[in-house]
């Protein structure tokens, strides 16, 4: 019976920790609306910290309009709890969030308060685009991959045939025939593989991805002879990550590639992109929530993406450029999926915003 009472006690000292461990927003006050208790979750969509925020009035950290205190007000009043759908609140960074909330007048040790529930719907809406998106690029792999076996196995034999035909012909003249089905063959093959993305497993060792731009930014600079203005907004205590260097090289500069070649066709005014890093808590890729995600966003003052393609960027052989091959997207994706890691998007004219998600502690399954 001690035991049982002492494991009580200790389950209410972790209160705090176990309303953390809760993707919903919770905050807890008191019928006076003063803040007493905030999770993690709340801290992140309202932007505000346990020390900031606990002590002061809800409505110092979110903005409610007043049908949402005249409801808050009656739940006080009558101790009923009720959900507001689809409601649009103001944080105190001034951010405008679309979630659904409920408060719950409770009792405890004689003490009243009221807990309130934030749910955020973009960030369902983006969890469920996340997942259409990663199963659209398995679809396109699985597709890829039955192509790819389709088209190289008679490639080989055509290639072979033309190497052969080759060295019996003496006609310098029909010898260029030959090598000229040798070398399509060689370029169909090379697509396929593009097709495929990365035919290796990333090697995984620490390391800064702020190397990774810093590489990126020197090497189009190079090809875009210094025409485009590159804006670095690097976070300097972003973690490390488990990845492949080479390999997130290469996501990134088919990323960053993009918008560079758009902004170029466009002939935009002052082509800018900017490069931004950030640290992000309890942020969900897929179906898994991790404590810490390093984000970098590759934002373009172009054109925007084409809408007609806009849902389709991610399959290969789409693109919104004359010249481009419609490949980078869909590997960058394979390789970011290989590390545990996603891409989001956003697209209007004057703005495109890609949105790189890699843990800060990933490693590879064993």
């Amino acid at each position: 019976m001690m035991r049982v009472v002492q494991d009580m006690k200790n389950l209410q000292l972790d209160a705090d920790q176990i309303l953390d461990y809760l993707t919903t927003a919770v905050v807890v006050t008191d019928f006076n609306r003063r803040i007493a208790r905030i999770n993690q979750a709340a801290e992140h969509i309202l932007g505000v910290s346990k020390k900031r925020g606990i002590g002061v009035l809800l409505d110092e950290v979110v903005d409610l309009n007043d049908i949402d205190r005249a409801a808050i007000q009656a739940c006080i009043e009558y101790g009923r709890p009720f959900t507001k759908r689809q409601a649009q609140i103001r944080t105190s960074q001034q951010h405008t969030i679309n979630v659904d909330f409920t408060v719950s007048p409770v009792s405890v040790d004689e003490e009243e308060f009221l807990v309130i529930e934030f749910t955020e719907l973009d960030r369902i809406l983006r969890i469920n685009r996340e997942e259409s998106q990663l199963a659209a690029h398995d679809t396109a792999r699985q597709l890829a991959r039955g192509l790819a076996h389709e088209i190289k196995n008679p490639l080989g034999g055509l290639r072979g045939a033309a190497q052969l035909l080759h060295q019996e012909l003496e006609d310098e003249g029909l010898k260029e025939y030959t090598s000229v089905i040798t070398e399509e063959a060689d370029r169909l093959r090379n697509l396929v593989d593009r097709m495929l993305g990365p035919n290796q497993l990333p090697q995984f060792n620490p390391m800064n991805l702020h190397e990774a731009l810093e590489r990126v930014v020197i090497l189009l600079e190079v090809e875009s002879a210094n025409r485009i203005r590159f804006i670095k907004d690097y976070d300097p205590s972003l973690p490390n990550v488990q990845g492949d260097l080479e390999q997130l090289i290469q996501a990134i500069l088919n990323i960053t590639r993009n918008a560079v070649e758009s902004l170029s066709e466009a002939t935009t005014k002052q082509p800018t992109i900017l490069l931004k890093t950030r640290i992000q808590h309890r942020h969900t890729i897929g179906n898994i929530q991790h404590p810490l995600v390093c984000r970098i966003d590759i934002i373009d003052n172009g054109p925007g993406i084409p809408k007609q393609i806009l849902d389709e960027i991610f399959y290969p052989m789409i693109t919104g450029r004359s010249t481009g091959t419609g490949l980078g997207l869909p590997i960058s994706q394979s390789i970011l999926s290989n590390h545990g890691g996603t891409i989001e998007y956003l697209s209007e004219p004057g703005k495109t915003e890609f949105s790189i998600f890699l843990p800060a502690q990933y490693r590879e399954e064993e």
